[in-house]
Parts: structure tokens; C-alpha cells; sequence
């Protein structure tokens, strides 16, 4: 058998990958993934990045509390796009389980009077320091779609979803191996605007700003721990000469921060 080379396993990743993203939007986020592609992802050295990067965060996350009755609930995921949601019993860090949107809307046997405790079934947890790899592999071999990310100190820091997973080693082969992206748009006096869900070394990259390690890892979590609340849109936190000003807000989540380099004298 003729040896594959590093490009030749690159190529196979990338399209497996490719196949995997495609397979989970035409199956809203359902994907089997062999062992084998597993490790012909490991082959290619994806995946070394952790859950955490890859999570959606709590404060985007729409938890339904377990003493929702089924018409209750449909009336808050009914405008989401998302088809599982976690259920939790009063509380974001004491998470019961999930329910998928079928549970609520397409099975027409269903009591709306019924509590989504009767629904919910077992969640997946994962801890937010594993290899976003290992998770899938883990996610997979388990038949689980959704985990409940959980912090160092066991609450909820948010949850994962395995077209999360893939989406971003679909994202790492293309950060490795295609053309750079195109920069984020150059705004007046040297500034730049960035996602809030950027992280550190991504954002000292990208604009020369070093930012202290703490109990976060992205711009949005920077501010937050600045500010010491939840930001709103005009707050704005400084280091070292730097001006970091909160553009947009989403919810409860900062979308956009600008930043703006100091003068020079």
C-alpha cells in the first residue's frame, strides 16, 4: 500500500470534514460519524483545541425550567432555531436534562398541560477543558447530539452540539491550509472591531493588544470581568492606553468590540 503523505492526508481531512458539515445541515445536526473517519482525523492532528472555545455560552443559551408545561414551553423555543434546549430545575447550574422540539411540537399525543419533567431526557456533560476531538469521539460513540458544557467548579459554563464540533475542525482545516480570512473591518483612528467571542491570543494576533490572563477567555470576557456586570452598548474599559468600547450588544452577549489603539505623542 502506497504511503499517504501529509498533503494527501490533509486533502482527506479537509473533505471528510466538508461531507461531515454538509451531512449535518441536510440532516438538522444528525451525523453519524464511523470510527474510521476518527481516525483518519486523528491522522491529520485536528481537533486539539478545547469544548470551551467551541461552547456556546450560557447567557446565549435558552434553558426551560423543568415546571413548564409543554404549551408553555412552545411558546418560547417556537422563534429559535435550535431543536434541543436543556432543562433545568430553577436553576442554570442544576440541569435535569433536555427536550427536543418533536417532544413538544410534532408528537400530537402530547398533554400541553404536561410538565417538561415528564419529557426530559439524560443530557451528556463534558468538562471544558477536553479536546474538542476526544469530545466528539466521546459524543459519538455515546449517541449523544447535545452536552452541557460544565466550569471547573461544576456549573454550567454552556453547551456544545456535535455540528459545533465539526463545524470547528471544519474551521481548523481551513484556518491551516486555505487562504487567510479576510481581516476584520479597519475602523477610523487605528481602531479595528472584533467579535466579543474572540479570544486572547487570537486578539493579540490580530490587533497587538496583550491582554492579562483571568477567568476568562475571550474580549467579551475581558470586559465583563472590567466592568464587573453585564456590559451594555457604549461601555467602555482601558489597558494600557488601549480602548476597548463595546459597539454591540445581543442579548445579554457582547457581539462587537471595538478596538482602539493608543495615540501616539
Amino acid at each position: 500500500m502506497p504511503e499517504r503523505g501529509p498533503g494527501t492526508i490533509r486533502q482527506t481531512v479537509a473533505g471528510l470534514l466538508s461531507r461531515w458539515a454538509h451531512r449535518l445541515h441536510a440532516t438538522n445536526g444528525s451525523v453519524d460519524v464511523s470510527e474510521a473517519e476518527l481516525r483518519t482525523l486523528i491522522a491529520g492532528g485536528t481537533g486539539t483545541g478545547h469544548v470551551r472555545e467551541v461552547m456556546v455560552p450560557r447567557t446565549e443559551v435558552l434553558f426551560l425550567d423543568a415546571g413548564l408545561t409543554v404549551a408553555e414551553a412552545v411558546t418560547q423555543v417556537r422563534t429559535t432555531r435550535h431543536s434541543r434546549f436543556p432543562v433545568i430545575d430553577g436553576d442554570q447550574d442544576d440541569v435535569l436534562g433536555f427536550v427536543h422540539v418533536r417532544d413538544l411540537t410534532l408528537l400530537p399525543a402530547v398533554d400541553p398541560c404536561l410538565r417538561l419533567r415528564e419529557l426530559t431526557r439524560e443530557v451528556k456533560r463534558l468538562p471544558a477543558s477536553k479536546r474538542v476531538l476526544a469530545a466528539l469521539s466521546e459524543m459519538r460513540r455515546e449517541g449523544h447530539h447535545l452536552a452541557v458544557v460544565m466550569d471547573e467548579y461544576g456549573g454550567t459554563a454552556g453547551i456544545v452540539t456535535l455540528e459545533d464540533l465539526i463545524e470547528e475542525l471544519v474551521g481548523e482545516i481551513h484556518d491551516e491550509y486555505d487562504a487567510p480570512p479576510a481581516p476584520e473591518p479597519a475602523l477610523p483612528d487605528e481602531s479595528a472591531e472584533v467579535d466579543g467571542r474572540l479570544n486572547l491570543a487570537d486578539l493579540a494576533e490580530r490587533t497587538g493588544l496583550a491582554l492579562p490572563s483571568g477567568p476568562y477567555e475571550t474580549v467579551a470576557g475581558f470586559v465583563m470581568a472590567r466592568l464587573g456586570r453585564l456590559p451594555r452598548t457604549g461601555d467602555e474599559v482601558r489597558h494600557d492606553g488601549w480602548h476597548l468600547h463595546v459597539s454591540t450588544v445581543e442579548g445579554r452577549r457582547v457581539a462587537r468590540v471595538s478596538v482602539i489603539r493608543p495615540r501616539q505623542p
